[in-house]
């Protein structure tokens, strides 16, 4: 599907609520651009379903470029709620297309990370947390239990919280806040 600057409220960060949205930002000039649509189609059709594929045309849309800051293209965003969860630019081989979806489309690293608390028993008022979408609290216990932890204790806590990021987005406040905090407690 194209979108425009007009449609891509509802068409991106509306739909990216119920499902993840694939932004491929692309030009009709660009060869690499040329190679990977193809590549993110085949993708999109075998999976059907488990995220949307749209195309931004850079030439007809300079805002949405300048606004998302894409300075080459193919630039390829996946939205999540609202925010840019993982991203590439260039056009890569099918076989790192293909790891990019499986990242995106599979269980995310906090569900992952939910699993498997649970299952050891640790981190119940963590796992509580995350459970009920309250990052900013999960983020607060998280704190304080690094704070706590030295050496190796530390570094699943750290990976752990680094992977929420992840998941929330690089760009949400709350992850930005809180990155801010994580290193400051390290330094």
């Amino acid at each position: 599907m194209d979108v425009t600057t007009e449609t891509f409220e509802r068409d991106v960060l509306e739909r990216s609520r119920e499902l993840p949205v694939v932004v491929d930002f692309w030009a009709a000039w660009c060869g690499p651009c040329r190679a990977l649509g193809p590549t993110l189609e085949r993708q999109a059709e075998k999976r059907e379903g488990a995220f949307e594929l749209v195309k931004i045309d850079v030439d007809a849309n300079p805002e949405l470029a300048l606004r998302y800051q894409i300075q080459g293209i193919p630039a390829v965003k996946a939205f999540r709620d609202g925010q840019v969860v993982r991203e590439f630019v260039g056009a890569l081989p099918p076989a790192a297309v293909t790891q990019f979806l499986d990242e995106l489309t599979g269980p995310s690293a906090t569900e992952r990370l939910i699993a498997e608390l649970q299952t050891s028993g640790e981190l119940p008022d963590v796992v509580s947390a995350l459970e009920q979408d309250e990052h900013e609290r999960a983020f607060e216990l998280l704190l304080e239990e690094i704070n706590r932890s030295e050496g190796e204790d530390r570094e699943p806590l750290l990976a752990l919280t680094v992977a929420l990021f992840g998941d929330l987005g690089h760009e949400h406040p709350v992850t930005m806040r809180y990155r801010r905090r994580l290193a400051a407690s390290l330094y």
